[in-house]
């Protein structure tokens, strides 16, 4: 698996405090994933009680993160 991040994803996971380990181990141990618009999906997995939603692009073997962010889980329904 490859990895890429965009410009806005380094500059968002740097603000929220959110390590690019996580972001991968949550694309590749999703508790979910949903689709979204313009060809994006979201992988969703509970991290110490918290939701951590990673937007991505897939494209063969490549991983392209948006963003990623924590929030409430009961928010998206759990």
């Amino acid at each position: 698996m490859v990895f890429v991040y965009t410009e806005h994803a380094d500059y968002k996971l740097k603000e929220r405090s959110i390590d690019k380990k996580t972001v991968e181990f949550v694309l590749q141990n999703p508790d979910i994933v949903i689709d979204s618009r313009f060809d994006r999906k979201i992988a969703q997995r509970i991290i110490e009680n918290k939701l951590l939603r990673v937007v991505f692009q897939k494209k063969n073997n490549t991983f392209k993160i948006i963003t990623a962010y924590y929030t409430k889980p009961k928010r998206y329904g759990d």
